[in-house]
């Protein structure tokens, strides 16, 4: 595999860079010069001047017109905005769309025959169905070729933008394994050391996070903000094999944890999101109680200052994890205020991934051409992800030679820790064929499931009755052996 070559070259004795420096200057872009041979409109690192001795060679032609681009991630407002900067013959016009409205409005426009947007995006839950209703071009036929690119790509992600035929649908500019943000301030005083290693044995099993939790009450801390926290790690195994529901162990004793978690009062109830979820980040915050996560009247808890105002005087607590996919770099470097460079990531009990944004072009798109280029420059042009990885500060891109070029770096934000390396390592546990159409409304129901036996509502026989029940109702075509 790829990712077994890429973790080679990690370990092998690299020149050591910034996070926000410049890679080798003496690496080449293959991708870029395939892309110049592509397409008559297409410049090396899609916006990049060629330059050289040859006085003779043909320059490449600039890039002109619009494109129109829909998103439901606000990054690629950021990417669009450098494709401009690169290419100022190219306006860009970037509609960002909320993720919950996103999908009804993809399919309302290209069944409706409409020709913009020319660029759209699918996170990997959404991505299937869209590959078979044809909204997403064929990216192996030519001028496009992307089978020549598959080397540029980690293993997952190439696979994640491919249909069930195989034909590449839609690229990634990140990897998104998941792990443990933890705080090393209180890992040192409650556990007595903060290496990434040690403080991932407390998290080695859902049993053991119990543990961890309970031991970090005792000493006046709240393992996360909320239970939500572990759901990147709730399973590693299909939900439906061979047509027939899967409900392995593992998925009883991730539903123990949640409960375990709720019912003793193990985290500070910061519902995900919300405003207490994101100030847990900096330092203390108000502890709220099961009754009181969801707000109340007088509290809500979704609007920061009405947050703060209504919680002034009252009990803090302060929280030790969070678990997120390695984009919460960026979550966690726009909310940890004092607490900046107290942080550390370690792995979790599973392997997990979450979100990611995968850049197709529209099959109904009349700049097909330049939406390539575009594309291209977004996940395929090195000069990009190195603009990324300092723009972000720390966004893990899934670029192999530009992985390769940062896998020393060491991030001083993170205590020093080698994130891209242990984001790759991470990445190489992801068994994407473990991935379904059915995991989104299975999982969600499972979730149900849990919250009705956490609060008490419902047994838990009662509830993964009805769990069943769901499924069978929902997906009559799948075998529910109860």
């Amino acid at each position: 595999m790829k990712l077994r070559k890429v973790a080679a070259l990690l370990l092998a004795s690299i020149m050591v860079i910034s996070l926000v420096g410049c890679g080798d200057s003496n690496k080449t872009n293959s991708s870029s010069d395939a892309a110049a041979t592509s397409s008559p409109t297409s410049s090396e690192s899609s916006g990049t001047t060629s330059s050289g001795s040859d006085n003779t060679a043909t320059e490449p032609t600039a890039l002109e017109g619009k494109l129109v681009v829909w998103t439901l991630a606000s990054d690629l407002q950021q990417f669009s905005d450098y494709f401009m900067e690169k290419n100022p013959g190219v306006e860009v016009e970037t509609v960002v769309i909320a993720p919950a409205d996103y999908p009804t409005k993809v399919q309302s426009a290209l069944l409706g025959g409409e020709k913009e947007p020319d660029i759209i995006v699918g996170e990997p839950q959404m991505l299937e169905d869209m590959y078979d209703a044809g909204f997403f071009e064929d990216l192996n036929q030519a001028p496009y070729n992307a089978q020549d690119y598959s080397d540029k790509i980690v293993d997952y992600v190439w696979e994640v933008g491919q249909d069930d035929s195989g034909i590449q649908r839609a690229i990634s500019y990140q990897i998104t394994p998941a792990g443990f943000y933890y705080r090393r301030d209180i890992a040192q005083t409650v556990f007595g050391t903060d290496d990434p290693t040690e403080v991932g044995k407390l998290f080695a099993d859902y049993s053991t996070i119990i543990q961890t939790g309970e031991t970090l009450k005792a000493a006046g801390y709240k393992i996360f903000a909320s239970d939500a926290e572990t759901g990147y790690f709730s399973g590693d195994s299909a939900w439906v094999v061979d047509g027939v529901l899967n409900v392995d162990q593992a998925r009883y004793d991730y539903m123990d944890l949640c409960v375990a978690l709720y019912q003793n009062d193990l985290t500070a109830f910061a519902s995900q999101w919300a405003a207490p979820w994101y100030q847990a980040m900096s330092g203390p915050v108000p502890l709220l109680t099961a009754e009181t996560q969801w707000g109340t009247d007088s509290m809500n808890i979704w609007d920061a200052d009405s947050f703060a105002a209504a919680t002034e005087g009252t009990d803090t607590v302060e929280v030790f994890a969070y678990g997120l996919p390695a984009w919460g770099v960026l979550v966690m470097r726009d909310n940890v205020g004092d607490t900046a460079g107290k942080w550390g990531v370690c792995s979790g009990p599973s392997y997990g991934f979450g979100g990611g944004t995968y850049i197709g072009i529209s099959s109904n798109s009349e700049r097909k051409d330049l939406a390539w280029e575009y594309l291209k420059f977004c996940t395929l042009t090195e000069d990009t992800m190195e603009w990324w990885i300092a723009t972000s500060q720390g966004d893990t891109v899934s670029y192999i030679p530009t992985l390769e070029a940062h896998a020393d770096d060491a991030n001083e934000v993170y205590g020093g820790e080698q994130l891209y390396k242990f984001w790759l390592e991470q990445a190489e546990g992801i068994d994407y064929s473990k991935v379904t159409r059915y995991d989104k409304a299975i999982g969600d129901a499972w979730g149900a499931a849990i919250t009705s036996i956490k609060t008490g509502e419902k047994t838990k026989d009662e509830a993964v009755s009805e769990f069943y029940d769901v499924v069978e109702s929902t997906y009559p075509e799948i075998t529910v052996n109860r």
